[in-house]
C-alpha cells in the first residue's frame, strides 16, 4: 500500500510514467472489483473489463488524482464505478424504450432479457437508496460505497473515515437498517452485509 501511495503522490505531480505504473499496479484488483459487482448484476450491463477501463478512462485524468493514498484511490475508484453502472443501466433502459430510436422488431427487442431489466431497476433502487441515506447521513452512505462498490474490508474503510471500531460498527448496522427500509427484503448483497 506504501508504494501505491507513493505512485498516486507522483502521478499526481504530473510523472506521467509513475501514473502508467499505479494504473498496473491496481488493474487486478479494479478488475476484481468490477467482476463482483458485475457477477451481483450490479454492473449497469457492462463486463468487468469495461467496467474497469470506463473507470480508467475517468481517473487517468489529471484533475482526478487528486488522491491521498491507495484507500482514497479505491474509494473514488469505488464513486466512479457505482456512477459508471447507474448510467449505462439507464442507457439501455432508455435504448430499450425508444430512446429516440426508431422502431424496432419484435426479435431484436427480445435480445434484451426481462432479468437485465429487472437488475437495471434493482440498480436504480440501490442508487436512490444510497442518494436518500447521503442525504441524511453522508458518512454512512460513503461507508457503504466503500464497502459495497469498493470492496473495502470494514476495517479499512473505517481507517478511511477515521472512524473508531465501535462507530464503524454502529454507522454500519444504521446504514444497513436504513438502506433494507428502503429496498424491502433485497436489501444489500450478502457480500456486503457483514
Amino acid at each position: 500500500m506504501a508504494q501505491l501511495t507513493q505512485l498516486i503522490v507522483a502521478a499526481r505531480d504530473g510523472d506521467k510514467r509513475s501514473a502508467e505504473m499505479l494504473y498496473r499496479a491496481v488493474y487486478d484488483d479494479l478488475h476484481r472489483l468490477a467482476a463482483r459487482q458485475v457477477a451481483r448484476g450490479e454492473g449497469g450491463g457492462l463486463g468487468g473489463t469495461s467496467l474497469v477501463h470506463e473507470v480508467y478512462l475517468r481517473l487517468a485524468k489529471p484533475e482526478a488524482l487528486v488522491l491521498n493514498d491507495s484507500q482514497h484511490f479505491f474509494a473514488v475508484a469505488a464513486r466512479a464505478m457505482r456512477q459508471i453502472a447507474v448510467d449505462h443501466a439507464r442507457e439501455r433502459l432508455a435504448a430499450k424504450r425508444g430512446g429516440g430510436a426508431p422502431a424496432t422488431t419484435l426479435g431484436a427487442a427480445e435480445q434484451v432479457s426481462t432479468g437485465d431489466e429487472l437488475r437495471h431497476q434493482q440498480l436504480f433502487a440501490l442508487n436512490e437508496a444510497m442518494e436518500a441515506l447521503e442525504a441524511v447521513e453522508p458518512r454512512m452512505a460513503r461507508l457503504v460505497e466503500l464497502r459495497f462498490f469498493g470492496g473495502l474490508k470494514l476495517e479499512e474503510a473505517g481507517e478511511l473515515l477515521g472512524l473508531s471500531p465501535r462507530t464503524l460498527k454502529r454507522d454500519f448496522r444504521r446504514a444497513r437498517a436504513f438502506l433494507h427500509a428502503r429496498l424491502g427484503d433485497g436489501g444489500l448483497p450478502h457480500d456486503a452485509a457483514d
